[in-house]
């Protein structure tokens, strides 16, 4: 009986196969059973998984022959009751309804993206890329001038829209799509359909508060991340539409044009009110994976100044790339520093991008052509902040005070004025915003001079480092950015206490010792 079983649900799944492969086969035998597309089309709308897939197959087999067989219109797609009901030749009638029929084909797979099931939504996908391919191959519009590039953009878009489902997590089939983008003229027109999908979906319904959704962006963020323009022109090269030859004469084939359709998306993308996590997402990757490929990298300012007046990460991840613009591409911003001057208080030392910050600090402040006054303000701020910091964070912040040092002989005078101003008179401000203004090259950092008093052993040792001539190449503090109070507490374990000190060469003999000692004489235990 389980036989029996068996046998029969492998010959429920196999009946759809045959029946769809002998419709698939009397149409294309056939022009006579072209009504016979309706039935394989119906089976797209059923509920059930295997036969939807069944289906899709079937689509991609019999819409793939037509159009390498040129047995679909060809153009301006004309209305299909305004042909039938003219005097039009039947071959003619013939192209122009199957042009519909896959255009519905087409249209119904673009709804199976966003189905419940990965295999179907996978299944989708492909069969779109092959039409897309096919197309190509076989343009279903007339070239307007000999040379003409042609692309099935119509029929993209459909896949691309898909992609960027406003309620459907679409992140497995996007990893699915990025095989794709390895083609150039796909990522190319990928760029062009994003800016547009973008633009459909956020005036869909713009009075709608939450519109469009947090999936939305996602999705569109993940496919923007995923496109990754070569460094070389020479590169352009690889299409997954064949041509004959490629033309010079084309935008695809030219990496500026890249560039310029890469930087459309982008600020078309950057133009809208983000949810708060996605500009962490998006000022993560800015500096490395979208500003190097911007045919005008300046264009970004507006967007990273309004991200650092947001605050705390996401101020710091802003200046990062404000950091870029200013260095490579001799952008001005005055106050830069200030806002990183800002950025200082108690909470840095306990946040989770702890690490981030200072390893950029570390490289805003690099330069040795920085004044004197900025470097020592910096120095200044964060030493006062480390009379209150955790160990682990004190045996990072220390190093980086004294690499200051190192760099700008000029600030050392921090740590050599014997006249100094007592304690209680320090002039240094540290309640203005403005490192200018806030006198610390007149103040000195006794904040070091008390730290060498600190519990922590290491500590201390980190803070006395002043006391001496500073060495000339810096101390690397990549090791200790990322340093733990639980990694403080495994070495301080891990130390190999000194020997034992012998204090007694004749053991102790009773509780008041031998019977000759003064103790034993003057003292009796009763």
């Amino acid at each position: 009986m389980e036989a029996e079983a068996g046998g029969t649900e492998r010959g429920r799944a196999r009946d759809p196969r045959r029946a769809l492969g002998r419709l698939v086969q009397a149409v294309l035998c056939s022009r006579g059973e072209a009504n016979a597309v309706f039935d394989v089309l119906a089976a797209l709308q059923s509920e059930d998984q295997e036969e939807i897939q069944e289906a899709v197959r079937a689509c991609s087999r019999l819409f793939g022959a037509l159009l390498e067989r040129g047995e679909l219109f060809v153009g301006q797609l004309p209305s299909e009751d305004m042909v039938m009901a003219g005097s039009q030749g039947a071959m003619r009638k013939y192209k122009v309804w199957m042009r519909h029929r896959y255009c519905s084909c087409c249209n119904r797979l673009g709804e199976l993206l966003v189905h419940p099931t990965f295999q179907v939504k996978e299944l989708a996908l492909g069969t779109l890329m092959k039409f897309v391919q096919l197309e190509g191959a076989h343009p279903l519009e007339q070239p307007k001038w000999e040379g003409h590039y042609l692309f099935p953009r119509t029929l993209f878009r459909v896949v691309v829209g898909g992609l960027l489902s406003p309620t459907d997590d679409q992140s497995l089939l996007l990893s699915q799509f990025r095989e794709y983008l390895e083609f150039d003229d796909v990522r190319y027109h990928t760029m062009q359909a994003a800016s547009d999908a973008v633009a459909q979906v956020t005036n869909q319904q713009p009075e709608v508060s939450g519109w469009p959704p947090l999936t939305f962006w996602n999705n569109a963020f993940t496919l923007l991340c995923a496109v990754s323009l070569p460094l070389q022109e020479q590169d352009l090269s690889t299409f997954y539409v064949k041509h004959v030859e490629l033309l010079d004469k084309w935008k695809v084939t030219h990496l500026r044009e890249h560039r310029k359709v890469f930087q459309t998306m982008w600020l078309s993308f950057l133009k809208h009110k983000l949810p708060l996590s996605l500009y962490k997402k998006v000022l993560l990757v800015m500096h490395d994976s979208i500003l190097p490929h911007l045919a005008q990298p300046t264009l970004m300012i507006d967007f990273l100044t309004s991200a650092c007046d947001v605050g705390g990460a996401i101020s710091l991840l802003a200046l990062n790339g404000l950091f870029i613009l200013i260095h490579k591409h001799n952008l001005e911003h005055p106050d830069f520093y200030r806002k990183l001057y800002g950025l200082l208080d108690p909470s840095i030392f306990h946040v989770k991008y702890r690490a981030r910050f200072f390893h950029l600090a570390d490289l805003f402040l690099s330069s040795s052509h920085l004044p004197a006054y900025l470097v020592a303000a910096f120095a200044k701020r964060l030493s006062r902040l480390a009379l209150t910091a955790p160990p682990e964070a004190l045996l990072m912040v220390l190093p980086f005070i004294c690499n200051l040092l190192r760099r700008h002989p000029a600030c050392r005078v921090l740590v050599h004025r014997p006249q100094g101003p007592e304690l209680d008179s320090d002039p240094y401000d540290p309640e203005e915003e403005d490192p200018a203004q806030s006198r610390a090259l007149e103040s000195c950092l006794w904040e070091l001079q008390t730290l060498q008093r600190h519990y922590h052993p290491e500590v201390s040792k980190a803070a006395s480092v002043i006391n001496q001539a500073l060495s000339v190449p810096e101390v690397s503090i990549a090791p200790l950015l990322e340093l733990t109070a639980y990694e403080v507490f495994e070495q301080d374990l891990k130390k190999k206490g000194p020997e034992p000190v012998p204090l007694e060469f004749i053991p102790a003999q009773g509780l008041l010792g031998r019977r000759d000692d003064l103790c034993a004489q003057f003292f009796t235990l009763s």
